[in-house]
């Protein structure tokens, strides 16, 4: 296990060594001490390394991850794992805005609560949220898998594309083209897998599916002002 702490190091130094990182490394475990809500730690990480962050973060943490493991032992400010291509990132605190933003790949797991915007713009990562989102989220969402065990907020899934969201709790309003949609076996088997793989205690048939409805994918008179 490597160490490295944020009051000695600084953040280019500690992201610099953690993007050396290679298939062939022998140092596989690391350890962040003292973070102290700083951005941008442990971006652009390329290996399949774990890395541990003991405390919370700002802006931005583990954004641009591939293959890696981050677990931030705290909470993470906004745009926690934007970008994010594989790998996994957990959050054991609460995620801030846009947690997730533009993901492509890889899971992002919040054991808390999620603000407003998470998952916009999701292009395939998959993303649990063990509490409640807040208003916006999975707005333009393309693609990808966003659980929700709480409750989610105004305009859920406004303008998305082909990602599905489940959510188990309450939805205070649905954005534009966003409907409930039926819960078919495959979408059951999606969402055990996921509920398994982010350590969630809830059961599939607890969810509603919702997704397009898919009358913004052509044009309309009636739409235009």
């Amino acid at each position: 296990m490597q160490t490295i702490d944020l009051a000695e190091t600084t953040l280019r130094e500690l992201n610099s060594t953690l993007q050396a990182q290679r298939e062939s490394t022998n140092q596989t475990a690391w350890t962040i001490e003292n973070p102290r809500g700083g951005h941008a730690v442990a971006v652009g990480l390329d290996a399949p390394i774990e890395v541990i962050v003991k405390g919370s973060t700002g802006y931005y943490c583990a954004g641009m991850n591939k293959q890696a493991t981050v677990r931030v032992e705290g909470s993470a400010g906004p745009g926690v794992a934007e970008n994010m291509m594989s790998g996994s990132v957990v959050i054991d605190g609460d995620a801030s805005q846009y947690a997730g933003a533009t993901g492509r790949g890889g899971l992002l797991v919040i054991k808390g609560n999620a603000a407003s915007r998470c998952g916009i713009s999701m292009k395939g990562i998959d993303i649990v949220v063990h509490g409640n989102i807040g208003h916006m989220s999975a707005f333009m969402a393309q693609a990808g898998n966003l659980v929700v065990l709480g409750d989610a907020g105004d305009a859920l899934g406004d303008s998305l594309y082909e990602a599905r969201l489940f959510v188990r709790g309450k939805v205070k309003s649905l954005g534009a083209d966003c409907i409930e949609k039926e819960m078919r076996p495959e979408h059951l088997e999606i969402l055990r897998d996921l509920l398994q793989r982010a350590g969630a205690d809830a059961k599939p048939e607890e969810f509603k599916r919702y997704g397009s409805a898919r009358q913004l994918y052509n044009f309309h008179i009636d739409n235009a002002y």
